[in-house]
């Protein structure tokens, strides 16, 4: 559990504990977000500071029985530094005010560099980034909060946005998990049990958190994780991807991780013509979906002066395709991988090798494919496959998991799945209505 900074808190007050902040502003402006001078000197996981905030369905349905908290607390970069990162908090409330039967990190897929589609701004009421997929995933986090969970949500990519950077988003959702237990307000048992959970590029986040944990956080007492379509090769997906319908999302990677990767930044700026730095430099702006109808079969290879292959055969970007790809530490809890055989946007032969090398590892991995569904029906049609295995962690941490590779029809069709249809329908219609929680 992280400590408190307590010199930093926000001041608290009225109902909660903590008065509700109504301002919006996005995160590169906001002062919530801005790091203390004695920031190394803290321990990861130590609370800065807190605030009350509301969410709302698409930024124009507040949820108004929500009782969420934003937290900032320090974190760690990919390169081992000290850096403030943001989490979103929501407690289960409502009349009944339930004590949680446990706590989940809900990885969002931000799939974007821009701070408009971080959680702790797309989420909350009154945001208006059209396109930013975390403001659709509110149902999923209040179905979430209708089984009895709180629910941590990271902002994992970190300020800058650094789509696909490898460690630090795992880093930053495991540090947010510490904190969340450190606010007094929320009231959360010290030793609550964890899951985690995320899809697309919130399953590459919680691929990254729970290949973390075992050395940075192993003191947290994680049951389960859930790891829905995760992006297992992200230099594999650029290849895949370039030039075709979801061109915006490995042109998006790049527009990122050229920040983070000197050795990219070099070639990008050695081998791009202008138009090609303005197009990335024009992604930085765009939200995820924004990005994939602006950039739809795109193509790298004409904005630069070298043929693409060659140019991703050179040293710095093979560095970097190799430090992306995820699999190279064990999971340090069970975890179940679930994947669209025709998924168009993840390969499915990325993910059979991520569990390989999971199951390399000595990993507990179940590993569930599905032959009907695509990349978007999954994470619809999967939610009641996967709420269910973590919830049966919950019930039977102390138990071995379920291993093994499995490939179904359709997991919609499992009789198990179908009250979990129901219950995802009920949170629906409750968020449409501004009555989550």
């Amino acid at each position: 559990m992280g400590p408190e900074h307590t010199e930093d808190l926000v001041p608290t007050g009225g109902e909660d504990g903590d008065t509700l902040t109504t301002e919006l502003l996005l995160p590169g402006v906001d002062p919530f977000h801005d790091a203390p001078a004695d920031l190394a000197m803290l321990a990861p996981g130590t609370v800065i500071r807190t605030r009350r905030v509301r969410l709302g369905f698409l930024g124009l349905v507040p949820q108004r029985r929500l009782r969420a908290w934003q937290i900032a607390y320090r974190s760690t970069s990919l390169h081992g530094e000290p850096e403030l990162a943001v989490s979103t908090v929501v407690v289960p409330g409502g009349a009944q005010r339930r004590t949680p039967r446990g706590l989940i990190g809900y990885q969002c897929a931000i799939d974007a560099v821009s701070d408009r589609c971080f959680p702790s701004y797309a989420m909350r009421a009154g945001a208006r980034p059209w396109g930013a997929l975390p403001q659709f995933e509110v149902i999923l986090v209040a179905a979430l909060l209708a089984r009895g969970f709180a629910v941590s949500i990271a902002d994992h990519e970190g300020q800058a946005g650094s789509f696909a950077a490898p460690r630090e988003p795992g880093y930053r959702v495991l540090d947010g998990l510490r904190a969340a237990l450190a606010v007094p307000a929320l009231g959360l048992d010290p030793e609550l049990r964890m899951g985690l959970i995320g899809y697309s590029g919130g399953g590459m986040a919680t691929s990254w958190a729970v290949e973390m944990a075992g050395d940075y956080a192993p003191e947290l007492p994680l049951v389960g994780a859930v790891l829905g379509s995760p992006v297992g090769d992200p230099g594999e997906a650029f290849l895949k991807l370039n030039g075709g319908p979801f061109a915006g999302l490995p042109a998006l990677v790049v527009a990122g991780l050229r920040h983070v990767y000197p050795g990219l930044a070099s070639i990008v700026r050695t081998h791009t013509d202008v138009r090609g730095v303005r197009r990335l430099d024009a992604l930085e702006r765009l939200t995820t979906i924004g990005a994939v109808l602006r950039y739809a079969f795109d193509d790298f290879d004409s904005y630069v002066d070298a043929p693409l292959a060659d140019l991703l055969a050179t040293p710095e970007v093979l560095e970097v395709f190799e430090d992306l790809r995820l699999g190279k530490h064990s999971p340090a809890c069970p975890v179940l991988v679930l994947q669209s055989t025709n998924d168009q946007v993840v390969d499915v032969a990325d993910v059979d090798d991520q569990v390989q090398r999971y199951v390399d590892h000595d990993g507990e991995v179940l590993y569930v494919r599905d032959r009907i569904s695509e990349h978007i029906s999954l994470m619809v049609l999967g939610f009641p496959t996967m709420l269910g295995w973590l919830e049966d962690r919950f019930r039977a941490y102390d138990e071995p998991a379920p291993t093994g590779v499995r490939t179904t029809v359709s997991v919609a069709l499992s009789p198990r799945s179908w009250p979990g249809f129901a219950r995802m329908g009920g949170a629906l219609g409750r968020t449409v209505l501004g009555l989550a929680g």
